[in-house]
Formats: structure tokens, C-alpha cells, sequence
């Protein structure tokens, strides 16, 4: 299974970004799934005119993060709380590409804070099924975020393994259930 993990915040210090790439590791060192991570800070990403219905409909420059949207089986939206609300960089990104019909979601929030971006969450539990998908029950909320990651993805506070793992195996566990039962085409 191909998972994509959008880190929604396009600033360059961000310490939402440090609960992707945890993520993306953890997937790939205990997992046979591919984890790609796709990084808001990484693309210039317009705002929307059209929906790109291919990848091939996508300007040049955004072709290859077009054909990751496209190629991804699952997602996993991971957050700072703007607002109270998730990242517009992500919300822009994802309303460039058709519905995600079928498509399982792990919703992640981060916040310096103590609340852990727990707004953010309730409003990506809008977006989600609105985008045709179907998310994850289970969410992570993190909050002290920059205290808990390091700047590498490290998991610094050990007493909150066993909420990612959670997190991890319940998303896992739903995707891999409707990845295997969506039929192709």
C-alpha cells in the first residue's frame, strides 16, 4: 500500500513537520507499506483555478507531486492549528485534485500548546468525508509538540509512544482493510 504523508505546514521550522517524519519512519522500518512524505514547504503550490483531473493536467513543475496524489492508496493529514482550523496550504493542495473516493485518512494535529491543534482535528473530520474519504477514528493530537519530537522526527518523550503507536496500527488497520476490499477501477 502507497501512503502518503502531507505535512501541511509550508513554514521551514516547523515542528508539525517532526510528527511526519516520525510517521514516515516508524511506517517504514515496521511495515511492508511505502511512506512517502510530501512536505507543503517543498512546493509552491498555486492557489486553486482548476482541478487537476490527471496528473498530466498539472503544470510541469507540480507533475511529480500530482502523480504521488494520484498514486497514494492512503493519507495521512498531518497539521498545525491555524486559527483553529488545519493548514490553508494543505486545504489548497487537496482541493487541486478530484475526490479521494474511498480513500482511508489518518488525521494528525500539533501544537506548541497544550490543546494540540484539537481544533484543527474536528475541522479535517469535515473536510475528509466532503473530499469522498473515509477517516480514521483514531486520531493523533499532539500536544508540546517540540517537546516530544526532535527536530529529526525523534521521539523525545517516550511516554508518548504508545499513543502514536496507537494511532499508527488503528490507521493501519483501516486502510489496509479498505485498500484490500476497494476494487481497482
Amino acid at each position: 500500500m502507497k501512503i502518503e504523508i502531507i505535512s501541511g505546514s509550508p513554514r521551514l521550522a516547523s515542528v508539525t513537520r517532526r510528527v511526519a517524519v516520525y510517521l514516515q519512519n516508524w511506517i517504514k522500518a515496521n511495515t511492508s507499506h511505502e511512506a512517502g512524505l510530501i512536505d507543503m514547504k517543498d512546493w509552491s503550490v498555486p492557489p486553486v483555478q482548476s482541478v487537476w483531473v490527471t496528473p498530466d493536467k498539472a503544470p510541469v513543475e507540480l507533475q511529480p507531486l500530482a502523480q504521488r496524489i494520484f498514486d497514494a492508496d492512503a493519507y495521512i493529514l498531518v497539521t498545525p492549528e491555524y486559527n483553529g482550523s488545519y493548514s490553508p496550504a494543505m486545504k489548497n493542495l487537496l482541493d487541486h485534485f478530484p475526490k479521494r473516493h474511498h480513500k482511508p485518512f489518518g488525521i494528525v494535529t500539533a501544537s506548541p500548546g497544550g490543546m494540540g491543534g484539537i481544533r484543527a482535528s474536528q475541522q479535517l473530520l469535515q473536510l475528509v468525508p466532503a473530499l469522498f474519504g473515509i477517516a480514521s477514528p483514531y486520531m493523533l493530537i499532539v500536544p508540546a509538540v517540540d517537546k516530544k519530537f526532535g527536530p529529526e522526527g525523534e521521539l523525545t518523550d517516550e511516554s508518548f509512544g504508545n499513543t502514536t503507536h496507537n494511532f499508527i496500527s488503528e490507521f493501519l488497520w483501516l486502510a489496509e482493510r479498505i485498500v484490500s476490499e476497494v476494487p481497482v477501477g
